[in-house]
C-alpha cells in the first residue's frame, strides 16, 4: 500500500459506495471514481480524492482517467461491429483483411486466434519508443513484418500492446470510409450511444481534466517474467505512470492500452454490453454476438505466458474479452477486463448490471478475491448497493 496520505473531497450517491470510496483513500488510493448501471440506467456514481496528488486538484465528476487494458473491451467491440455487419469472418485469416500481415509465417493467423490471445503474435516490434507509439502507420507496418514466437493457436499468450493494432487494423481495413481507429470508436460506438467521455486518443481540448498518475509498482525482479512476457512490452523506456502522463501518448490512438474517460461513460459502455448488446434502444450486438464473446477460448484452463509475468491462468473469451478477473466478480454471462493497476471494467449479462472503476494510483501484486485489495471494498459496497434495484 501506498504511504502518501491522501485526503479530498469524498462523494457518491449511495452511503455505502461514500464509504467504501474513503476506505479505498485510506488504503493508498489517490483518486477514484466509480459509476454502475443497472438494467441500462444510470443507479449509483462517487469520486473521491484528488486528480492530481503534486498539484492538489481534486477529482470530480469530469476527471478523465487513463484506463489501460480496460480498452481492449472497447477495440474487441469495434471489430465485432464489423463482424455483425458481415465485413469479418472470425474463422478467416487475418491476412484475407491485410494482406501484408501474411509475412512471415502469419497467413494462416485467424481472426478468433487473435481476439483469443493465441495468435502467436504477442510481441511487440523493436524499436517501439513511446513516439513510434505514436505513429499508427510505423506501428502496423512493423507489426506486420514480425514472425510468430510460437506456432499460432497452441498456447495462451496474451498480447498486452499487440493487441490493439492488430484488432484496430482490421477494422481499418474494413471500414469502407478507412477512419481512423480512434474516429470509428467515436462515431460507430460513443456517439451512437451517447457516451461523452469515451476516447482512444484525447482531444487537446480535453487535457487539462486529465487525471495524473502515480504508481506503486515495483519494478520485477530478473528472472521473475517469462521470454514471452518481456517480448510483449515496447522498448518504451519510461515507467508506465510517466509515458501515460506524456500529452502526446494521451492525444494518440493506442487501440490496447491508452483510452482515457471517466467511470460514467465506461460503465455507459459496459452498459450495452450487459444489455445484450443495445442500449437506449441503439443495438450494436447482436444477443447471438454476445453469446459467443462470452465462450471460453480454446485450452482457456492452460496457464496464460505473458499475464501477470506468465505462468497464471486467466478466464479469457474467444471474442476478446476477460470472464473474470474484477473486484465485481464471475460467473457465465459475465463479459469485462481489467487494467493495469487496478482499473475496471465490467458487465453481467444475466443481471444487466454494468460497473467502471477508474482511479491514478497504479498497483500490483493484489488478488481480486483478496479482502486486502485496494478497491475491494468498493466491489462490494457496488453489490450491495444495487442488490435491492
Amino acid at each position: 500500500m501506498a504511504s502518501r496520505p491522501v485526503t479530498g473531497p469524498v462523494f457518491a450517491t449511495h452511503p455505502k459506495v461514500e464509504a467504501a470510496l474513503a476506505e479505498t483513500l485510506a488504503r493508498g488510493e489517490v483518486g477514484v471514481q466509480v459509476a454502475a448501471y443497472v438494467r441500462g440506467k444510470l443507479a449509483l456514481e462517487g469520486w473521491a480524492g484528488l486528480a492530481d496528488l503534486e498539484r492538489g486538484r481534486p477529482a470530480d465528476a469530469a476527471t478523465l482517467f487513463p484506463v489501460f487494458s480496460v480498452t481492449k473491451a472497447v477495440t474487441a467491440t469495434a471489430l465485432h461491429i464489423q463482424a455483425e455487419r458481415g465485413l469479418i469472418d472470425y474463422a478467416a485469416p487475418m491476412a484475407a483483411y491485410w494482406p501484408e500481415f501474411a509475412q512471415n509465417g502469419k497467413a494462416a493467423i485467424t481472426v478468433e486466434q487473435m481476439l483469443s490471445h493465441r495468435s502467436g503474435v504477442p510481441q511487440m516490434p523493436k524499436g517501439a519508443t513511446p513516439e513510434r507509439l505514436c505513429d499508427w502507420d510505423w506501428m502496423v507496418q512493423e507489426i506486420a513484418k514480425l514472425e510468430p514466437m510460437f506456432e499460432p493457436g497452441t498456447l495462451n499468450a496474451y498480447q498486452s500492446y499487440s493487441f490493439g493494432w492488430l484488432a484496430g487494423e482490421l477494422v481499418r481495413r474494413t471500414d469502407s470510409r478507412r477512419r481512423a481507429f480512434g474516429d470509428f470508436v467515436r462515431q460507430e460506438i460513443a456517439e451512437p450511444l451517447g457516451i461523452e467521455d469515451l476516447w482512444i486518443g484525447l482531444p487537446a481540448s480535453a487535457l487539462p481534466r486529465g487525471a495524473r498518475l502515480v504508481s506503486d509498482i515495483p519494478e520485477r525482479k530478473p528472472g521473475s517474467e517469462t521470454a514471452l512476457s518481456l517480448a510483449a512490452k515496447p522498448d518504451k523506456g519510461e515507467r508506465d505512470d510517466v509515458l501515460y502522463n506524456r500529452d502526446d501518448i494521451r492525444m494518440a490512438c493506442l487501440p490496447g492500452g491508452g483510452a482515457i474517460g471517466n467511470a460514467r461513460s465506461i460503465a455507459r459502455f459496459f452498459a450495452m454490453l450487459a444489455g445484450g448488446g443495445a442500449l437506449d434502444g441503439v443495438r450494436l450486438l447482436s444477443p447471438g454476438r454476445l453469446s459467443y464473446c462470452a465462450t471460453p477460448r480454446d485450452h482457456a484452463d492452460e496457464p496464460d505466458q505473458v499475464l501477470y509475468g506468465g505462468g497464471n491462468v486467466m478466464a479469457m473469451s474467444k471474442g476478446g474479452f476477460w470472464l473474470d478477473g474484477t473486484v465485481f466478480g464471475a460467473g457465465p454471462g459475465v463479459l469485462c477486463h481489467a487494467g493495469l493497476g487496478g482499473s475496471a471494467g465490467f458487465a453481467n449479462l444475466d443481471s444487466q448490471l454494468a460497473v467502471s472503476i477508474c482511479h491514478n494510483r497504479l498497483f500490483a501484486g493484489y488478488s481480486v478475491k483478496n479482502p486486502d485489495h485496494p478497491l475491494y471494498p468498493l466491489g462490494q459496497a457496488v453489490r450491495e448497493a444495487v442488490e435491492r434495484l
